[in-house]
């Protein structure tokens, strides 16, 4: 854990960023690799050296940055919508009609769509709580968070490095 301390402060910080609304929206692109480009350059304080940082330690730090972001993104959105029981699916399933309109696909997976959704809904409203949100925003955040991690992780290293080989 000591070793990638810096990588859980980002990602603690990441989480918490995930669920702020406008924040939210620049998540996985911009806040995500943001976050393993810093946890880099902490543990480049905290462990102070000449070497460059290897490709190997940047995906490593982006993985576990991106990894703890989601964990707790998806705890804290869980968390908050158990006690407001409300969410993003809750105000936007007014739309979802319309807008399975707009996909050529059968009526029946429509409907079949229209049920689960409305199942996620219903919990929700009801219980401030679904196993199937829960499980899906945990799987979307471990999938996206990771990926933008390393990209993150792999761009800072190059940073971190070029500014090194121009200072030497």
């Amino acid at each position: 854990m000591k070793k990638y301390l810096s990588a859980f402060v980002c990602g603690f910080g990441a989480g918490v960023l995930h669920v702020v609304p406008v924040a939210k929206t620049f998540s996985c692109c911009l806040i995500i690799p943001l976050a393993a480009f810093i946890s880099l350059m902490l543990d480049r304080k905290a462990n102070p050296t000449d070497e460059l940082i290897p490709s190997k330690k940047a995906l490593m730090f982006g993985l576990m940055t991106g990894l703890y972001a989601a964990l707790f993104g998806s705890g804290f959105d869980i968390l908050i919508t158990l006690i407001t029981k409300n969410n993003d699916v809750v105000a936007a399933f007014s739309e979802l009609p319309r807008v399975l309109q707009l996909f050529s696909l059968p009526e029946n997976i429509k409907n079949d769509v229209m049920k689960l959704f409305s199942g996620v809904r219903d919990d929700i409203l009801q219980y401030g709580f679904s196993p199937l949100y829960a499980f899906s925003i945990l799987i979307n955040n471990l999938a996206i968070n990771s990926v933008f991690g390393i990209i993150g992780g792999i761009i800072g290293a190059q940073v971190i490095n070029s500014k090194q080989k121009n200072q030497s």
